[in-house]
């Protein structure tokens, strides 16, 4: 895990090797000024010597604008690391994450890995700053001042051998109880985003029903059980800080009252305790620092290990060694495909498929909702491998393609659409960043969206809100269509996606598919059986398994499901028709 997360600091190496530097030179100075502060008391205002004074407090002047100084500048240094590393961090993982796989993705929520980019990084962030910094600082100021404590006086400095076997197991208790704690703080996160996620994308839902009061106690809820979990780790980690109090005020009130003594007898000088009163305060500070970075490490060791989680993630996806990198045609033929979303034979989405797809056809997939249609298709873009058999797409399998080379080939348009904040211009070059402003406006001609585009004040170059929100449900298809279509891929997915336009304009798409991309494969999933029905070919699954292929005169005759869909479909219209 360290390994891994250390990859990360890379061009910020040179910073995050000064602080530590510089972090020395600072205690260095700091633990020079108690000897220096012995010898002016002793030697300098007990013996009233001014020019002793004079050098001494000069001296001590000097180091104590070093020790500034030096502070100041692994501060500035420690900030530079930490938020590059960050950076560096952030980076690795949004970009091991374009290379997921959708069953990688689905192992880990949306919410998760937010809160996993956000949250998580910048408690790593936090804890690579004390770590680089506060972290040597502190045990370094400790150990020097217990040895100088030892070397003005051993006896006395026995106190604090003597409390530090009683910090050390408060530690190790609070550590091994407090992580589980902040492990389950971190899903909670992820529960607490999924909330919020799901509210605003579905606010529209949410206030058509009415339900703003239920989505407030469902966000409380969640916020509390956040709230009660964190303070329970946060009490576990609070003991350490009175422990440390008790034991270190313990050891000061001993060495004065012992030191006094000492003094009394002739046995110590004034500044001799003096420095070493210093020298536990030093103590005193270096182990509340530590109890504070200790806190801080309990809670980023949860987020380090998140977020290693995802870095280590191995995508099961990748180009061959060979890859193919030429799409022959629009061909595709599935010999014998299982698929299992858990690869799990027992529990297949798809069964026994069996189906070949000439170039250039225009095949429609009918079914039931959960009849696996979306996962079929899915499949010929290798979003994800079969369990059995194999997919050939141009005479070759897929798995033996180069993985960009076919997916260019391959244009979706998905059930749920997605369109991005920018404006319609650069929302249709997703399909082709060369694209002129000629063949943008002919691939919405042919999607049927150029005439709404035009009706809009800035045409192509109006806004689109971040997930379309400011255009309907079906010009958010029919851009999604031509964004597609500018790819000019040989094989054209069209996934539900004309569900919200009109059937007058669904007809006026198709017809303009068979007269303008003839040579392009076109498979069209969809509920109504009328859009499919002058197809080449209509595929009909039930639950995950082929119940027959056809024409539509075909299926009618032979195929009962096709038949009873197509009929109940024409009574519904009809009657709507009447009303």
């Amino acid at each position: 895990m360290i390994k891994r997360l250390a990859r990360c600091i890379r061009e910020y190496k040179r910073y995050a090797l000064i602080t530590p530097v510089l972090v020395l030179l600072e205690v260095a100075m700091d633990i020079l000024l108690p000897i220096l502060m012995a010898v002016l008391i002793d030697d300098g205002i007990q013996a009233g010597d001014p020019q002793i004074i004079a050098k001494l407090s000069f001296a001590l002047l000097g180091c104590t604008v070093v020790a500034l100084w030096m502070g100041v500048w692994s501060g500035h240094t420690a900030a530079i690391a930490s938020a590059g590393f960050a950076k560096n961090v952030r980076h690795d993982l949004y970009h091991h994450l374009q290379t997921f796989a959708f069953e990688n993705i689905d192992r880990f929520s949306t919410s998760s890995l937010i809160t996993r980019m956000t949250t998580d990084v910048d408690n790593l962030q936090h804890a690579f700053q004390m770590i680089i910094r506060i972290t040597v600082r502190a045990p370094f100021m400790l150990i020097f001042s217990l040895l100088m404590a030892f070397r003005i006086h051993r006896r006395l400095s026995l106190v604090f051998l003597a409390v530090l076997p009683i910090l050390g197991l408060s530690m190790y208790l609070v550590m091994s109880r407090a992580h589980p704690i902040f492990e389950t703080v971190f899903k909670m996160y992820d529960k607490l985003n999924t909330v919020v996620q799901e509210n605003l994308r579905g606010i529209r839902v949410v206030k058509s029903y009415v339900r703003e009061e239920h989505e407030i106690q469902k966000f409380k809820s969640t916020s509390q059980d956040i709230y009660v979990t964190f303070s329970k780790a946060q009490k576990l980690v609070s003991y350490i800080s009175p422990v440390m109090q008790l034991c270190m005020f313990g050891c000061s009130l001993l060495l004065s009252w012992l030191g006094g003594r000492l003094i009394v007898f002739g046995e110590m000088t004034t500044g001799t305790l003096v420095s070493l009163l210093s020298y536990s305060a030093q103590i005193l500070v270096s182990l509340m620092i530590l109890g504070m970075v200790f806190m801080m490490l309990v809670i980023s060791r949860a987020s380090a290990e998140r977020v290693v989680e995802v870095l280590e993630e191995q995508t099961g996806l990748h180009s061959p060694e060979n890859p193919v990198t030429q799409v022959r045609d629009g061909s595709i033929r599935f010999e014998n495909v299982g698929f299992s979303y858990s690869h799990d034979k027992e529990k297949l989405a798809l069964r026994n498929v069996n189906l070949t797809i000439q170039s250039g056809e225009t095949v429609g997939i009918l079914g039931g909702t959960g009849s696996a249609k979306t996962t079929l298709v899915q499949l010929i873009p290798r979003l994800y491998d079969v369990t059995e058999g194999r997919v050939l797409v141009g005479g070759v399998d897929v798995r033996d393609y180069d993985l960009t080379a076919l997916r260019q080939e391959v244009a979706m348009v998905l059930q749920k659409n997605e369109l991005f904040s920018g404006t319609i211009k650069e929302n249709l070059r997703w399909g082709n960043p060369d694209a002129t402003d000629e063949e943008l406006e002919h691939a919405c001609r042919l999607a049927c969206a150029h005439e709404f585009i035009e009706s809009f004040p800035d045409g192509y170059d109006t806004h689109i809100e971040q997930g379309g929100t400011n255009v309907s449900g079906g010009q958010k298809q029919r851009l999604c269509i031509a964004r597609a279509l500018l790819k000019k891929p040989k094989i054209l997915i069209l996934d539900d996606s004309t569900s919200a336009v009109d059937t007058k304009t669904d007809a006026r798409i198709r017809q303009a598919f068979a007269q303008e991309i003839p040579n392009t494969t076109k498979l069209i999933i969809t509920q109504r059986a009328a859009a499919v029905e002058h197809a080449d070919k209509i595929v009909v699954l039930d639950e995950g398994e082929i119940v027959d292929v056809g024409t539509h005169s075909q299926l009618m005759e032979r195929c009962d499901i096709y038949r009873e869909v197509y009929l109940s479909q024409q009574k519904g219209g009809a009657a709507g028709e009447a009303v």
